[in-house]
């Protein structure tokens, strides 16, 4: 949504920290509109174009946007309303209009899960695996002084 003359710039800032954009976010009509990226890069654990949609995704939660004639191929300037796709995505949103500035925080993230320890099957025990001995470089042969290179030297043109 293009707006003129351009409204002040809105910060970014995602967990606490600034984040920089070459498309400045801002407020029109009482919503936040911001660039596609970086915002949704660091947010989303998958972005992908889907027709004339772009679909986003984070741990299980999906939201998508319709996308602008042209804008497949610049998701650096397509500017979107962030509150509500942040908040299916699952982070926390809050607009502080004195200080102009958007505070993203996104849920912690759980460990990962691994695998329970179980006992070594008999396929997996190591096996003896046969490795021929590298062969022997041969040594030098003593041919007498090295002579020097032939080289010829281009003479400079000022000489």
């Amino acid at each position: 949504m293009l707006v003129f003359p351009p409204p002040t710039p809105v910060e970014l800032r995602l967990d606490g920290k600034p984040l920089a954009a070459y498309v400045h976010a801002y407020v029109a009509r009482g919503r936040v509109y911001a660039p596609l990226r970086p915002l949704f890069a660091h947010v989303a654990a998958r972005i992908w174009v889907a027709g004339d949609r772009v679909l986003l995704e984070r741990d299980g939660h999906r939201t998508s946007f319709a996308l602008a004639r042209g804008a497949r191929a610049n998701l650096d300037a397509t500017v979107v309303p962030v509150a509500g796709a942040l908040r299916a995505l699952g982070a926390s949103v809050r607009y502080e209009p004195r200080r102009r500035t958007l505070e993203v925080v996104l849920p912690r993230r759980g460990p990962v899960p691994t695998a329970l320890p179980q006992r070594n099957p008999a396929w997996l025990q190591p096996h003896v695996v046969f490795t021929p001995a590298p062969p022997v470089t041969p040594r030098p042969i003593w041919s007498g002084s090295p002579l020097p290179r032939r080289t010829p030297l281009p003479i400079p043109p000022w000489l």
